[in-house]
């Protein structure tokens, strides 16, 4: 195993997928010698005895060691993918994105509503009857925007009355549908990564927010931007929110080092200097909070800086998980330690090969 599987114990990593710890999802694999398949750690197989078990850090290993992937938890997917069981859902809503949805019509495919609805809670922070409610808002604002008129714009998404779409606009954008064609939404798209989903919102003036769907205070952070950038958040698709899914993908796969994306930082003047020094550290290099808060001017403000690095909006981009203890000690990611620990290694581990690939001299 290389060295971003000595993260956990092996203890650790057995105790994780006796508790079925998706949180530890894209740190290992565990593979079981008994049946020669190896799955991910929060797969709800039943648990096998520990004498029967290895780690892998990746699915490449186990399947270069002979194991062949778990049909039930489909470990060769990136962690949050659309599982098989709702697959079908996705396909009807992709092909009808205006469609108005009930739970007797997921009773009707055979889904459990409250299933479905823990999974995009899980996986959006809203709720399944909340997420289409608000791409089809999304959708009427779009049309309103283009110079479609109110009624045409609320038939076409799926309100059944004038009434009913002026009140829902109301609700979700603060505004009734004429003064809707000048508002701006902020978008939500989810990115799958290695390390779980991640959730991005953006649109025309840059990207506002890109953190780790699980993450405990992500409703607080929507409620921040909605209040902080006075714009309505709704489920949709922009270009920005492309760019940063592609560059974190390269990220991911070792190919970048740094971001380009314009990025609203928008926070108080001392929040915005620390941001700026957290994007000043280099890849593959730590600083401490300490050395952050003397090349402020503040000494006596390491405090103040880590309280900062919580409240940044920008995982990975803006790369508080570089930033650590005096003495060497990592300590609290809003992301979950385990995936601090696992993007410090990752990048110590891509650092070289990244400066061959921009030492490189083009070919003639």
């Amino acid at each position: 195993m290389n060295a971003l599987t000595t993260l956990p114990t092996e203890q650790q990593m057995y105790q994780a997928i006796v508790q079925r710890d998706v949180r530890l999802e894209g740190v290992f694999v565990v593979a079981v010698k008994t049946t020669g398949i190896f799955c991910r750690p929060g797969c709800k197989a039943k648990t096998p005895k520990r004498e029967n078990v290895e780690f892998f850090a990746t699915a490449a290993e186990a399947l270069a060691a002979g194991y062949r992937a778990c049909r039930r938890c489909r470990p060769l997917e990136l962690a949050g993918s659309v599982p098989a069981w709702l697959a079908n859902l996705f396909a009807l809503i992709n092909a009808e994105p205006n469609r108005r949805w009930t739970n007797a019509d997921l009773d009707s495919l055979g889904l459990s509503p409250s299933r479905v609805r823990r999974w995009f809670q899980a996986h959006y922070q809203m709720t399944f009857h909340a997420y289409v409610r608000t791409q089809r808002i999304g959708l009427a604002v779009d049309q309103l925007q283009a110079g479609s008129d109110v009624t045409s714009a609320a038939y076409e998404n799926g309100y059944e009355s004038l009434s009913g779409f002026r009140e829902s606009l109301k609700r979700w954008l603060g505004t009734v549908p004429t003064a809707a064609r000048q508002i701006e939404p902020i978008l939500v798209q989810r990115i799958l990564t290695p390390l779980g989903p991640m959730l991005a919102a953006g649109g025309e003036k840059g990207l506002c927010l890109l953190e780790f769907a699980d993450r405990k205070m992500l409703a607080k952070q929507f409620q921040r931007i909605n209040k902080l950038f006075a714009q309505p958040i709704l489920i949709g698709k922009h270009a920005v929110l492309s760019e940063t899914d592609r560059q974190i993908q390269q990220y991911f796969s070792g190919e970048r080092t740094q971001f380009d994306l314009p990025l609203r930082l928008a926070g108080t003047p001392f929040q915005t200097a620390v941001w700026n020094q957290l994007l000043a550290i280099p890849y593959g290099e730590t600083h401490s909070y300490q050395q952050l808060a003397n090349r402020l001017g503040k000494p006596t403000a390491s405090r103040a800086v880590g309280r900062t690095n919580g409240d940044n909006r920008f995982a990975i981009i803006v790369p508080c998980h570089r930033v650590i203890r005096s003495d060497g000690h990592l300590c609290g990611y809003a992301g979950g330690l385990w995936r601090k620990k696992w993007l410090l290694n990752w990048e110590r581990e891509n650092l070289l090969p990244a400066q061959q690939r921009q030492l490189k001299l083009p070919t003639v």
